[in-house]
């Protein structure tokens, strides 16, 4: 018994996005175990790189960087501030816009968070130029997909 061409498409093993959620999965794990030590979950890092990058921000605009709406981010927040390494303010230029700024302690935890880039490097197994190359493809197919979805958006 043959199988035509178009039936192996269908196999779980020929899927795009199971190789990209098995890979994500296995991060997940290895960003657990690194970052434990900071005491951060991986969504809190991810919170935390962008103000160490960016300073100050308003909630809407951390979103807009993590791709996060705010009923994800709140949380995340509130344990960032729980923890002592974010404030949250009401802006004294807009009322309605909230402002997340770096503690002391959370201005000092990046220094002991730049293991983990390396970290993760060698848990990859891939040399810098390849991780910058998968980087790029990532980036490119993000960037397909946010296009065709928006083709796809009623009314586009």
């Amino acid at each position: 018994m043959t199988t035509s061409p178009t039936a192996d498409w269908l196999r779980l093993d020929q899927q795009i996005c199971f190789s990209l959620n098995a890979a994500s999965r296995a991060f997940g794990g290895v960003y657990r175990v690194v970052l434990k030590d900071l005491g951060l979950t991986y969504p809190q890092y991810l919170v935390m790189l962008v103000l160490w990058e960016q300073g100050d921000l308003p909630v809407k605009k951390l979103g807009e960087h993590l791709r996060l709406d705010s009923g994800t981010l709140s949380p995340l927040l509130k344990r960032l501030e729980a923890a002592g390494l974010v404030r949250r303010e009401r802006s004294a230029r807009d009322e309605r816009s909230v402002e997340v700024r770096l503690t002391e302690e959370g201005t000092a935890l990046r220094e002991r968070a730049l293991q983990v880039p390396r970290r993760i490097a060698e848990a990859t197994g891939f040399d810098v130029d390849e991780i910058r190359e998968l980087r790029a493809r990532l980036d490119q197919l993000t960037a397909a997909l946010d296009s065709a979805a928006l083709e796809e958006a009623p009314g586009a």
